[in-house]
């Protein structure tokens, strides 16, 4: 796909979650003049982040992790010598759970089907998971056998699984809000980002 083909792409995934009367989140949304936070970034981005579901500074102004863990990850994306621009970070649910509740099974299940599409649109060569939810989502879709272990043993470790377009590295890192509850995780999420852009 050209740049056209994936900017088009891309923005019918948009519109179709802006559209999503289907989701358990909408009411919710529309009653908190949220908006769905479907992603940003290179749409030829090498790297790929997928966190789990929008916190409230992100669905007031649909941008993904702008707020206090969002900070985090622009350190840590610094820290490897890159800037946010080059990488696409988005969310495995696309809207606000209510009080930063944890997704749904049925609410990750509606939403799945738009990340795998982002997914195949931007091709990227290593998607890291940011927090558990994203981390099972995808250690399942991709058939690592490792999926039931927890994240506090997995994390920092990639896995070369198989997509459509490709061959691909699934790194699993701790959620950077893991950093603002506690900033001696820092080292430990900076440590496994570096890992995750090794090779």
């Amino acid at each position: 796909m050209d740049a056209t083909e994936r900017y088009d792409a891309l923005k019918q995934i948009k519109d179709e979650v802006l559209t999503l009367k289907a989701s358990p989140l909408f009411k919710y949304r529309n009653e908190n003049k949220y908006y769905p936070v479907v992603g940003e970034g290179d749409h030829f981005a090498k790297i790929m982040f997928v966190g789990e579901a929008p916190g409230q500074t992100e669905a007031k102004t649909a941008r993904p992790f702008c707020g206090t863990a969002g900070k985090v990850l622009d350190r840590l994306i610094e820290s490897a010598g890159l800037k946010r621009e080059q990488v696409y970070i988005t969310n495995l649910v696309k809207d606000r759970p209510p009080g930063n509740r944890d997704p749904k099974p049925e609410e990750i299940l509606l939403y799945s089907k738009f990340l795998d599409r982002q997914i195949e649109i931007i091709q990227p060569k290593v998607i890291a998971t940011l927090g558990r939810f994203s981390m099972a989502y995808l250690m399942d879709k991709f058939g690592v056998s490792e999926k039931d272990e927890p994240i506090s043993k997995l994390h920092g470790k990639a896995f070369k699984v198989k997509a459509e377009y490709g061959p691909l590295k699934l790194v699993i890192l701790y959620h950077p809000a893991v950093a603002v509850y506690n900033p001696n995780l820092f080292g430990v999420l900076e440590k496994d980002f570096k890992k995750a852009l090794a090779g």
